[in-house]
């Protein structure tokens, strides 16, 4: 299926744009692909509560860089399967979606770029499959392995993450991110952000993609799944990384950038000094051209 030219997440790019739908891992994942079949294969991966669209300021301008680049609708979310029951949503299960995701377009090496719950995937997924991952570029994500550890150490930012805890109950929070039209998830957005990040029009896709059957229950799911404690002897990331990170972060301490640092073996930082959570999309030039450098050095 093509997309067109003008939609917004494909600017900077004037070539041809899909979408496909693969079986992978068990799940039918669907993605959107743009670039030379034979270019290097960069995957984005979105976070809660977001979808492949999130990355519209990447899209076109990785593509037209010289990347084939494929977002996918990681499993829960918008139009890929939603499976039942919160264990099918842990780690190495969403690890082993990207690694299928890679193979299915024939790649032995990926490239990956990760945001929020997109990067504890990118995370995940470098430090369980080197010989599979390239590099990795994590945003505002910090590695899984600290995480935890770092919340308790931390009142502030326990305080932050109280909502995880509220994630783990059964049914209720799908029931309040529903009402009044997903009020609750609009204001996360709106609220975590800087003035002007999200449209009515951007607003209105994402209403449409949380409407989606099984999509709130999904994404929480993978909030639920971290009560799934999977076995790491070596948490060491062997992969070069680079961190970027958008330092007025309403939810996520710069510490956890500088924590997780300390698991890379060729590890690099960039701060974004006026940028919050969604430094991608308020920062989209600087981080663009970040990219691009670290993906092609």
């Amino acid at each position: 299926m093509s997309l067109a030219v003008s939609d917004p997440s494909i600017t900077d790019w004037s070539g041809p744009a899909s979408t496909a739908r693969h079986k992978i891992n068990g799940v039918t994942l669907h993605d959107v692909e743009v670039g030379a079949p034979g270019a290097p294969l960069v995957i984005l991966l979105h976070g809660f509560p977001d979808f492949w669209w999130g990355w519209r300021r990447q899209i076109g301008h990785l593509a037209a860089s010289g990347f084939r680049v494929v977002v996918p609708d990681q499993r829960g979310y918008n139009l890929s399967e939603k499976p039942i029951g919160f264990k099918a949503y842990d780690l190495d299960t969403l690890a082993a979606d990207i690694i299928g995701l890679a193979d299915a377009y024939g790649c032995e090496k990926v490239q990956l770029v990760g945001h929020d719950f997109g990067g504890f995937v990118g995370w995940w997924t470098a430090t369980r499959h080197p010989d599979r991952v390239e590099r990795l570029v994590a945003i505002n994500a910090p590695h899984p392995h600290i995480a935890l550890s770092y919340v308790r150490r931390h009142p502030i930012q326990m305080m932050r993450s109280f909502y995880m805890g509220i994630f783990q109950l059964p049914w209720v929070p799908e029931s309040i991110l529903g009402l009044r039209d997903y009020a609750v998830l609009r204001k996360t957005l709106t609220m975590s952000s800087r003035a002007g990040t999200f449209s009515a029009a951007d607003m209105k896709r994402y209403e449409n993609a949380w409407a989606m059957p099984g999509a709130l229950t999904g994404m929480v799911n993978w909030y639920r799944a971290l009560r799934i404690r999977p076995n790491l002897t070596d948490a060491t990331v062997k992969v070069p990384t680079l961190v970027m990170w958008g330092l007025r972060d309403h939810f996520l301490d710069r510490g956890l950038a500088d924590e997780s640092l300390k698991l890379c073996e060729n590890g690099q930082f960039l701060g974004f000094e006026n940028a919050t959570h969604w430094v991608h999309l308020e920062e989209a030039e600087g981080v663009n051209e970040a990219l691009v450098s670290f993906l092609k050095s």
